[in-house]
């Protein structure tokens, strides 16, 4: 026979068991509600966006041995023929000017530091020529003032954006990572993206002039 002691215990014990219950209870709805919130904002998978600053031209940027003053853009087109397909071509026109001040010489520039960035994901368009007073190869000299240049994309036939996005890339002046030579020297190499330039352009078809 149960004594009032033994009810008195089981009276206690049975809230203690509701108020720990009540307690899971509410941290299974904020588990809930947390879940539905992830979800509502899409998911768990980490939401990765641009490392570098985006700019709008014009603008001037320092990379690495060169500053780059980007100006203008402008989409080529050549309509299909009955002896070629359509064809397309970004120009790019800009300044650019020797700021080397590590090795102090004169350089070209290099298709891997200006890129296209198409707008469907697509992987980044390197140029394909630039020339400087109309000349291709052109040295630009360390010390002098920057020289008016134009850079060439090819794109797809399509492409017709009101506004591209140029990936402006930089080099470092360091020595070779990994090397085990301890009097290896520095030298201009391993291309990083430093910004996004936006720049305006406007579409020309070939023989409209």
């Amino acid at each position: 026979m149960e004594t009032l002691d033994d009810v008195i215990d089981a009276m206690i014990a049975d809230r203690v068991i509701h108020r720990h219950r009540r307690k899971w209870l509410i941290f299974f709805a904020i588990l809930v509600a947390l879940a539905l919130l992830v979800f509502a904002l899409g998911g768990w998978e980490e939401k990765k966006g641009r490392r570098v600053d985006t700019k709008s031209a014009p603008v001037t940027l320092e990379a690495g041995r060169f500053e780059f003053g980007i100006t203008k853009a402008t989409i080529i087109r050549r309509p299909k023929t009955k002896y070629s397909e359509a064809e397309a071509k970004l120009e790019l026109s800009l300044d650019i000017r020797n700021i080397d001040k590590e090795t102090r010489k004169s350089s070209t520039i290099q298709g891997e530091l200006l890129r296209v960035v198409p707008p469907n994901g697509a992987p980044l368009i390197k140029a394909d020529l630039t020339t400087c007073h109309g000349e291709s190869g052109y040295h630009v000299v360390y010390g002098l003032p920057a020289v008016s240049c134009t850079t060439a994309f090819k794109v797809p036939p399509e492409f017709s954006e009101k506004v591209v996005e140029i990936a402006v890339l930089a080099e470092e002046y360091k020595p070779a990572e990994g090397s085990l030579i301890s009097d290896d020297k520095p030298y201009w190499h391993n291309e990083k993206p430093i910004a996004v330039v936006q720049v305006p352009a406007t579409i020309e078809t070939e023989g409209d002039k």
